[in-house]
């Protein structure tokens, strides 16, 4: 459940959520997955494969979870973490190999950079909280180099017999952990209402597809909650 967002209407509000979450986000991110979120950003790390000495921008970096496993695993590699909440970028500026990565604020809609500016981009629950999908992977696939991989960590609406069993789940647990653990149960109530009112795995490839990228693949985590995609930008 990371980060960026887009300012104004809906993206106004969840800037506001997030930069009001911040303080608590790594606990609540540890919470709600049993201990799992810090493997993934791992594995998200793992897969974006970047040359060496490459250049790698991590959006909707939070925290920087993902921003400093991918520093750690690529020390030779230029990591770059942005995210609109100033909030978030301070906590991540505050953590041990910080100093490793550019932080900077930006906007997901519309990034900073120039053409073919990467090698790989890393995300972590930025597509659900945005208004504009095929935007916000258009500017991905706008900055990044051809044969560069996008590799992105999200959530994910239940499908197929257990889905009424997550489902539940998803709209009682996650509240709930939000009053218990953060003493914020709107905030996450609107992360409830927001998973399961995403896109699904293959929407998402379709998208990507349709932009010009290929070799897209995904896994799912956590009882399908939980999804990793990833896709290269065509030579």
């Amino acid at each position: 459940m990371t980060t960026d967002r887009t300012p104004r209407d809906k993206g106004s509000d969840v800037h506001r959520i997030f930069e009001k979450i911040a303080g608590y986000y790594d606990r609540m991110n540890f919470v709600m997955t049993l201990g799992r979120h810090a493997r993934w950003c791992r594995e998200v790390a793992a897969r974006v494969a970047p040359p060496t000495a490459g250049q790698v921008l991590d959006i909707a970096t939070g925290t920087g979870v993902i921003a400093l496993a991918t520093a750690q695993r690529y020390p030779a590699v230029t990591v770059t973490g942005v995210d609109f909440s100033e909030e978030m970028l301070a906590r991540a500026r505050t953590k041990p190999g910080a100093e490793a990565i550019r932080w900077q604020q930006a906007d997901a809609a519309r990034l900073p950079f120039d053409d073919e500016s990467f090698d790989g981009i890393t995300e972590g629950y930025l597509l659900r909280n945005v208004e504009d999908l095929p935007g916000v992977l258009g500017e991905q696939h706008r900055i990044l180099k051809p044969g560069g991989r996008v590799v992105i960590l999200e959530t994910c609406p239940p499908s197929g017999p257990v889905k009424p069993v997550v489902e539940w789940g998803v709209r009682t647990i996650v509240p709930l952990l939000g009053q218990v653990v953060a003493r914020d149960r709107s905030s996450y109530a609107y992360l409830e209402s927001s998973t399961l009112a995403f896109e699904s795995p293959e929407q998402v490839a379709d998208v990507l597809r349709g932009l010009g990228f290929r070799d897209i693949g995904w896994r799912k985590r956590f009882f399908g909650t939980n999804v990793i995609l990833w896709a290269t930008k065509s030579s």
